[in-house]
Parts: C-alpha cells; sequence; structure tokens
C-alpha cells in the first residue's frame, strides 16, 4: 500500500459502513482492491467516523458500541485523550476514519503495524 499524508487524505482501500440491515449509502472514493488486507475492529463505545483523523473534520457516521466492522488500515491523525487513554491513530475505513481511543485492543485496535494507510 502506498504511504500518504494522514492529514491529506482518506485511506486508500474502500468500505461501506456496516450498519444492521445491509450497507450504509455512503459513497466510496474508489472501489476496494480484492487483495486488500482486511481487519475486524469492535468500538467499545458509539464512535464517530470523521472524513480525515481529526476531531473537527466532517462528520460522516457512528458506528456502534459491540458491532464488529471492517477496517483496512490505521494512521496518525489529531492526538486524543479519553477515558484515561491518549493515542493519535485512527483507524481507516473506505469513507473516513475514527479514533482508535474508542476500539477494543492495543493502541492500534489490534491491527498490525504493517497496515499504516
Amino acid at each position: 500500500m502506498r504511504r500518504i499524508p494522514a492529514v491529506v487524505t482518506t485511506c486508500a482501500a474502500t468500505l461501506a459502513f456496516l450498519v444492521p440491515g445491509g450497507l450504509a449509502a455512503a459513497a466510496p472514493a474508489s472501489p476496494a482492491s480484492p487483495a486488500e488486507q482486511s481487519y475486524t475492529v469492535v468500538p467499545y463505545e458509539n464512535v464517530k467516523v470523521r472524513q480525515l483523523p481529526t476531531q473537527d473534520s466532517a462528520y460522516l457516521a457512528t458506528l456502534t458500541a459491540g458491532r464488529s466492522y471492517t477496517a483496512y488500515c490505521w494512521t496518525h491523525g489529531q492526538t486524543i485523550t479519553d477515558h484515561g487513554y491518549t493515542n493519535d491513530i485512527w483507524i481507516g475505513f473506505a469513507d473516513g476514519f475514527s479514533s482508535a481511543v474508542y476500539f477494543k485492543g492495543d493502541q492500534y485496535a489490534n491491527l498490525p503495524a504493517s497496515a499504516q494507510c
């Protein structure tokens, strides 16, 4: 996967957000590559998906606590502190990013270090 500055991009992979009953009607920028590695992530509380890896970026969707979602990569973005955790890692979905602070697992929400956007 190519490396792109996190401040000006969305993840190179594409994903329609999984929501109960089907896929959200978000229009991805480009189709996902069949060879693209994907990972399952689970937020421990409802978390907003933003267009860029900053909390001031445009709101796109909310992921529901306890549900599984498919992510493709992680990137560095705005540092977030919540519930005693501080992290600048954001989990990349095709249409946006969510802070890793809100996901179960390690600082990368259990994505491997090699899964950088």
